[in-house]
């Protein structure tokens, strides 16, 4: 671990390497799991802002979905995130005529309707923050539907700060990954 700014970063980020392999886990990250995405204060506003503009990008469940339980949950324990449909694929989520899951939020992004891309721990993933009062910890997250990511990762040599480089720029800005390319070189 090492220390940038408030943030603790794990040495795995620069290390491991990650690049997805869509083909082969067909977008595993967005169906698997008990919970939806993780979601801020700042993004729940921008949901309920931006969903009538991308409600046309969702599929016909995840629509039910969020007008059912809102474009939103709050957890047990008071923690933020997207809605499930029925408790297995978030809400979001739509699938290419390949089967490969995709984001609606991030369709709607990409066809020029909204200007938020998706949630931020979406875009980070595999990195994941944990917020505390004085700190953030930067952590890569180790999943075994992503084995085959770490392998590509691996093969076109790609570390996972460099992967997720434009997420990390959003998250932190550009300073901060500046110094995160300067201890990576040092190490």
């Amino acid at each position: 671990m090492f220390q940038l700014g408030k943030t603790i970063v794990s040495e795995d980020i620069i290390e491991k390497d990650f690049v997805c392999n869509l083909n082969a886990c067909k977008g595993a990250c967005c169906i698997e799991g008990e919970a939806g995405a993780p979601v801020t204060e700042e993004e729940v506003k921008i949901l309920k802002e931006i969903y009538p503009k991308v409600k046309p990008f969702l599929r016909p469940e995840g629509i039910k979905a969020i007008e059912k339980q809102g474009t939103h949950i709050k957890t047990d324990l008071d923690e933020l995130e997207t809605p499930l449909v029925e408790g297995k694929e978030c809400t979001y989520v739509t699938f290419t005529d390949k089967g490969i899951a995709s984001c609606g939020i991030e369709d709607a992004f990409n066809a020029g309707v909204i200007d938020f891309r998706k949630p931020i721990s979406c875009h980070l993933y595999p990195v994941r923050i944990q917020e505390y009062s004085e700190f953030a910890a930067v952590n890569y997250h180790r999943w075994p539907i992503c084995d085959d990511a770490c392998v590509l990762g691996k093969e076109l040599k790609v570390p996972v700060y460099k992967f997720v480089k434009t997420a990390l720029i959003r998250k932190f800005g550009e300073n901060w990954y500046a110094e995160l390319e300067k201890v990576a070189s040092e190490m």
